[in-house]
């Protein structure tokens, strides 16, 4: 009937999926999703078979199968889909890009730290990037909604644990890399190589890639994108596609000159820090790969608002 990863949530005739997670083991939970209903159980243990009216399918790695399977039980993805990998802005991003294309009457939904938000829905998440039943579910659930933009935050953590495999990305977004989460990557490369799998495998085809001209990864960017086929728009000072040629204070306001396309626009913002005007940067060009006019995606940011919390 469904597929379930907490034993506490299975109910009748439920497949469960037992996994060796970071803190805790998956296989001391497998009674209790019996009890709970569960009729069949995917695990690394070796039985294998029917035993008790119960079926045990036995697998090396449970993480990875877990995809795979959600994604033909729960079909259908939203016609443009973006992914956020980064240390720092990721919500940010995805909020001012929500912003941006409801502001325009675009249909949008937003998947993340946030929780998952729709033009007339939002409801709170535990985890920045859900886990890989959930993610497919509320995929289709938004496909059913004919909601064709959404956005997703994707964590180092969820990208190494395979929660986003088998969704291929029509643009992703790299924002910047920081020291961060070594108590579960260990090393700095580690991290780096988890956030670069947005980029190397579940980006589509000729899809377009993100980023900041002026962060060190951006040359490692650039082979991926040359390698992978991908088109890339950057932000930055020196030779990007959207560059900052002015900025200044007014006020409570940051007021600020870009330039596109060889074409300057002037945009003012009540966000505070000069850190949101680059993430903000981010949400236009991901507004611009979602067929919304440069020209009205400008005329929206003096209505965004910052970040709840």
């Amino acid at each position: 009937k469904n597929l379930s990863l907490d034993s506490r949530k299975c109910k009748k005739n439920d497949i469960f999926f037992s996994i060796k997670g970071f803190k805790k083991d998956g296989n001391k939970f497998i009674k209790d999703a019996i009890k709970n209903g569960a009729r069949t159980i995917i695990s690394n243990l070796k039985f294998k078979g029917k035993k008790k009216n119960i079926l045990y399918i036995r697998n090396n790695n449970v993480r990875k199968l877990v995809p795979e399977i959600a994604s033909k039980f729960y079909q259908g993805i939203p016609n443009n889909l973006i992914a956020v990998t980064g240390t720092n802005g990721k919500s940010s991003i995805a909020s001012f890009y929500f912003q941006i294309l409801n502001i325009n009457k675009s249909k949008v939904a937003t998947i993340g730290t946030l929780g998952i938000k729709t033009n007339r829905s939002n409801e709170q998440t535990d985890n920045t990037t859900l886990d890989p039943i959930t993610i497919r579910k509320t995929l289709s659930f938004i496909k059913k909604k004919k909601i064709i933009n959404t956005i997703l935050e994707a964590s180092s953590h969820g990208l190494n644990q395979h929660r986003l495999d088998g969704l291929k990305f029509d643009t992703s977004i790299f924002t910047n890399l920081s020291r961060d989460h070594l108590d579960y990557h260990k090393t700095y490369k580690n991290y780096l190589n988890a956030k670069l799998i947005l980029f190397k495998k579940l980006t589509k085809r000729r899809g377009s890639v993100i980023y900041d001209n002026d962060i060190p990864e951006s040359k490692i960017l650039k082979n991926i994108c040359i390698k992978k086929d991908l088109k890339f728009l950057t932000i930055g000072k020196k030779k990007s596609n959207l560059k900052i040629n002015k900025h200044e204070y007014f006020g409570n306001l940051q007021k600020v000159e870009i330039e596109f396309n060889k074409k300057n626009y002037l945009f003012t913002t009540n966000l505070i820090g000069k850190i949101q005007i680059k993430n903000l940067l981010f949400a236009i060009l991901a507004a611009s790969k979602s067929k919304v006019k440069f020209s009205k995606i400008i005329d929206s940011i003096k209505h965004i608002k910052p970040v709840s919390g």
